[in-house]
């Protein structure tokens, strides 16, 4: 992972010990404590902002956008590691997607599977 990911590793770290340790006064574990379907509301918000800064002219609507980008990530790691799945284990799902077209994994994904 280069250098400048390695802030996205820490996060994830730090995220991880609070789902297990639930410090009092956090934000992740007020997040935590509403579950999937709190965290899930803040991704969606996120999500929403994130969009509507895509939209944003010049270098200032540039900045809005990243900030969002960053928050959208940020909820969506929390719940990530309230599922406990680590970030590596999303990276080697995207490697193991990795040279494949989306339209042909999405295909794969519907299939009905048979007992072949």
């Amino acid at each position: 992972m280069s250098d400048s990911l390695l802030p996205l590793r820490r996060l994830m770290q730090t995220l991880t010990e609070r789902a297990q340790s639930r410090p009092e006064g956090s934000y992740t574990t007020k997040l935590m404590a509403g579950g999937t379907g709190k965290i899930g509301d803040k991704i969606l918000e996120e999500a929403r902002e994130l969009i509507e800064a895509a939209d944003e002219p010049g270098e200032a609507g540039r900045e809005h956008f990243i900030y969002e980008a960053g928050d959208l990530i940020y909820h969506t790691l929390v719940m990530l590691a309230y599922r406990g799945v680590d970030l590596d284990e999303v990276a080697a799902e995207l490697g193991r997607r990795e040279g494949t077209s989306g339209l042909v994994e999405k295909a794969n994904r519907t299939q009905p599977k048979t007992d072949e």
